[in-house]
């Protein structure tokens, strides 16, 4: 019986790489009321394949192969901004990735205050 290892892992890697794109990652940008909202999210992908075959001189000979693979997402929350302010809306309790997203506002309003301040001190 003849491998087909090429055609199988050719057609998941196919199916991965199709459905996981950087889109997935920060979804698109949609608008509700005066709030524009950007959807974080994690996404993960594994994929495993096997085979083989062997023989017994009393079975005869055997050949097996085997893959699969997955993708999964997760929200974190949303990246939300009315006028000049951004917040993190976490999907869940903060802790790792969503406690580090809820800084960004933060971080961001002390960049550009920053930023504001080395403009007028410069002029």
């Amino acid at each position: 019986m003849k491998s087909n290892y090429d055609e199988v892992l050719g057609k998941v890697t196919e199916f991965l790489t199709k459905e996981a794109r950087t889109e997935t990652v920060v979804g698109k940008e949609f608008k509700l009321g005066e709030f524009t909202c950007v959807p974080v999210i994690r996404v993960g992908l594994g994929f495993g394949f096997g085979g083989g075959e062997g023989g017994d001189e009393k079975q005869g000979h055997g050949f097996g192969s085997a893959s699969g693979g997955g993708v999964g997402m997760e929200p974190l929350g949303f990246l939300v901004s009315r006028g000049s302010e951004i917040s993190f809306i976490p999907s869940r309790v903060s802790k790792g990735l969503y406690a580090a997203m809820e800084k960004v506002p933060d971080v961001l309003e002390k960049f550009l205050a920053n930023k504001e301040k080395e403009t007028v001190h410069a002029n």
